[in-house]
């Protein structure tokens, strides 16, 4: 499948296939995502089928604007518009008590529906012009790298998909924060830009890190984000040692790096990543899925800060290397 030039044109288009039951891959701020039409349960399978996803995980409803929340969630809480008043268009995933509307199929089975509206303006323009819910996982086979470009989603699914708009690179690089709020305790499922400090600050109360929460979400298995190469998580102390071991082993190595003392290391297959949070993200999955396609022996990756900040980076580095 060759990626499409987004233009009001390809934007129409992409809108109509959505409504013949089509998948539609397209850029959001995070990642690339594979969408289908949430109210459509022969549509929502085919993204099951594309990805290879288990039927029980649940995907994400992207909507056009915060009053359609109310389309999809009972008796959302004020706490859901707060926080969608200071994040949306962002990426923040909000999990509320859901309507009949939200079908078994895109909840996973679950009383609950996770929504998010996307700032990128290729999906606005693609979910105003549809003008419903469009559920969409990343736009990748199930639990391997997400795609930050149109070509990745191209390489992962092929003719799988109906339409891959192409709307350049995106701009954060890793999923949404989960925050779910379908109970009385605000709780993050998964970390992303959207960090616990910025969400305790607008609803003025705690906000807990809940990894074994009873709600199943995108990104909570122990493995996702994963390469095909094996990869491991190394402390910057040791890696220098490490290199030295495996390369004397004849193993053809990948580095992901971030410290300047990297940078020197005589490593043929190495990337240095930026040593600020966020530009780290951004540029982490390309550079994961370059050193994968190499069919190296395996992928060193240093281990980044463990503070609030590279959250993000050590939660899909963590489940990346599992």
């Amino acid at each position: 499948m060759t990626p499409t030039p987004v233009t009001p044109e390809s934007i129409l288009y992409a809108a109509e296939l959505l409504r013949q039951g089509q998948l539609v891959a397209f850029p959001t701020e995070t990642v690339y995502g594979l969408g289908a039409d949430a109210s459509n349960p022969e549509a929502v399978a085919r993204i099951f089928a594309a990805k290879g996803r288990p039927a029980d995980h649940p995907l994400i409803v992207h909507i056009a604007s915060p009053e359609q929340i109310d389309d999809w969630a009972e008796d959302a809480p004020d706490s859901a518009r707060k926080l969608a008043h200071a994040f949306w268009p962002g990426p923040l995933t909000i999990i509320l008590n859901k309507k009949a509307k939200a079908i078994s199929a895109v909840t996973g089975g679950q009383n609950t529906v996770a929504l998010r509206i996307p700032a990128n303006p290729v999906a606005l323009d693609l979910l105003r012009a549809f003008g419903g819910g469009i559920a969409a996982p990343s736009a990748n086979r199930f639990g391997r790298i997400s795609p930050t470009q149109a070509c990745h989603v191209a390489e992962e699914l092929g003719d799988s998909v109906a339409c891959i708009l192409d709307g350049g690179s995106c701009s954060i690089g890793v999923e949404s924060t989960i925050i779910d709020l379908s109970d009385e305790h605000p709780a993050i499922l998964r970390p992303g830009r959207i960090t616990r400090s910025k969400l305790k600050a607008v609803l003025q109360t705690d906000v807990r890190l809940s990894s074994k929460s009873q709600i199943r979400a995108p990104g909570m298995m122990a493995v996702h984000y994963a390469p095909n190469t094996m990869a491991m998580l190394c402390p910057a102390e040791s890696l220098i040692t490490m290199i030295d071991e495996l390369c004397a082993k004849g193993k053809n190595l990948g580095i992901l790096a971030f410290s300047p003392a990297m940078a020197e290391t005589p490593c043929e297959h190495l990337i240095r990543l930026p040593e600020q949070a966020e530009n780290y993200e951004t540029a982490l999955y390309s550079a994961l899925r370059e050193l994968d396609n190499l069919q190296l022996d395996m992928i060193l990756i240093e281990q980044p800060p463990e503070n609030e900040a590279w959250a993000a980076v050590n939660d899909r580095l963590g489940k990346a290397t599992a």
